[in-house]
């Protein structure tokens, strides 16, 4: 029903006749030429999806939404079209240039179709300048602009709808002021009157402009100042510029003075079973060394725990401390971010065995999600040549870095 509400809204907008309006939008999304909001279902009133549109001198308008459920969808309207309600056909597109992808598209009116956009899709659209249509031998030509905020604006629609409701819509090009309410949180006392410990983790810089990804446990409960060390440098103060819990990824940002020359590339192309990997972080700060450890070892398995597909399981071992490092292939491409090693104990009461170098990493796919959402401008590369894991270590050290704050005691439990 979604779906239907998505045209009606937009095809409106163009005073195309014959479609009832839907109820919509709710808030705004205003980036460049794009348009939209919030919807809901025309006969229940409950929240659909958030979309926005743009039109195109050669009577096209361009439609990107993303459903209750998270999922994408690309629509092109036009009054010239003449589609079957219902029907089924497949659309080329092209990114600059690239591989074409085939989608498959329903026809919800006579001048409007839409596919949903599987996430590798959805990512590359957000990148592109340019996309290329290719619909029954007839190519339709794009040119792309403001897509990383624009999806990163709908994903936010989406997220603070379901969150809030529909009461409290605003304009959604403005994120959540996630880091002041962090600050918020800091600058009160540790609950109970039980004084803050020192707690650290691993973080690695993505971008020229410093973001730097860790984990949300690294931050978790953190009272005061996250700080900041490359090795042999001073500490930094750290900005949070956002935090995913359910997939413990945390973006923080270095002060606006400070750029990176050298920053991790995200591999683009997929890790395979026993392939090799480096793990670098900081274990046991201030007990071991105060410089970075490397560990080697293997992708063991391509999913985690219970099969969760968002992780891979490795070999090389990692200690407290290595949370939210850089996994590496071996040829210095970033394939994972180290977030725990298995419970032993626990799994040693169950089964009576100690498991040894079972440890687990946040796979890319779900990495780059994140960033995308946060309109982070990362770089990924192609796997090159085969480096000496001392030379993947050499790289990483002006970009990786050791994370710190003073956390409750409850918080550093969770760990």
């Amino acid at each position: 029903m979604w779906l239907r509400s998505f045209v009606v809204a937009f095809v409106f907008q163009m005073m195309l006749a014959g479609l009832v309006q839907a109820a919509g939008p709710f808030g705004t999304i205003h980036i460049g030429n794009w348009n939209g909001g919030a919807f809901t279902n025309d006969s229940t009133g409950a929240f659909t999806h958030c979309a926005a549109s743009t039109p195109y001198a050669n009577g096209m308008t361009l439609l990107v939404g993303q459903d209750s459920s998270n999922a994408w969808l690309l629509g092109f309207a036009n009054p010239a079209f003449r589609f079957k309600k219902g029907e089924n056909l497949t659309i080329d597109v092209t990114f600059d240039g690239q591989a074409e992808v085939r989608l498959f598209a329903t026809a919800f009116s006579e001048v409007m179709v839409s596919a949903v956009l599987p996430t590798n899709v959805a990512r590359a659209f957000q990148k592109a300048s340019l996309m290329v249509a290719v619909a029954r031998g007839t190519p339709f030509q794009f040119s792309l602009t403001s897509t990383a905020p624009l999806l990163a604006a709908v994903s936010n629609c989406v997220t603070r709808v379901k969150a809030d409701g529909l009461d409290k819509v605003g304009d959604f090009t403005k994120m959540t002021a996630k880091p002041q309410a962090a600050s918020d949180k800091q600058a009160a006392s540790p609950a109970g009157g039980k004084p803050a410990r020192a707690k650290s983790g691993t973080g690695f810089v993505v971008s020229t402009s410093g973001h730097i990804v860790t984990n949300h446990h690294v931050i978790d409960g953190c009272v005061g100042d996250i700080k900041g060390n490359l090795t042999g440098e001073a500490a930094m103060v750290l900005r949070l510029v956002s935090s995913d819990a359910n997939n413990d990824l945390a973006l923080l940002q270095a002060p606006s003075t400070t750029t990176f020359k050298d920053f991790a590339r995200i591999r683009d192309r997929s890790i395979r079973s026993g392939d090799s990997v480096v793990a670098i972080g900081f274990p046991y700060h201030g007990i071991l060394t105060s410089d970075f450890t490397v560990t080697t070892g293997i992708v063991s398995s391509l999913s985690g725990m219970r099969n969760d597909s968002r992780f891979l399981q490795i070999s090389a071992p990692v200690q407290p401390g290595n949370s939210g490092g850089p996994l590496f292939d071996n040829t210095g491409q970033v394939v994972g971010v180290v977030t725990a090693k298995i419970p032993a104990l626990r799994i040693a009461v169950a089964t009576g065995n100690i498991p040894e170098n079972i440890n687990f990493a946040i796979k890319t796919g779900v990495l780059r999600d994140f960033l995308d959402n946060s309109v982070v401008p990362y770089q990924t590369a192609e796997p090159k040549s085969e480096l000496k894991t001392t030379d993947i270590a050499t790289n990483a050290r002006p970009y990786t870095m050791l994370i710190s704050c003073n956390a409750t005691e409850q918080a550093d439990a969770k760990r």
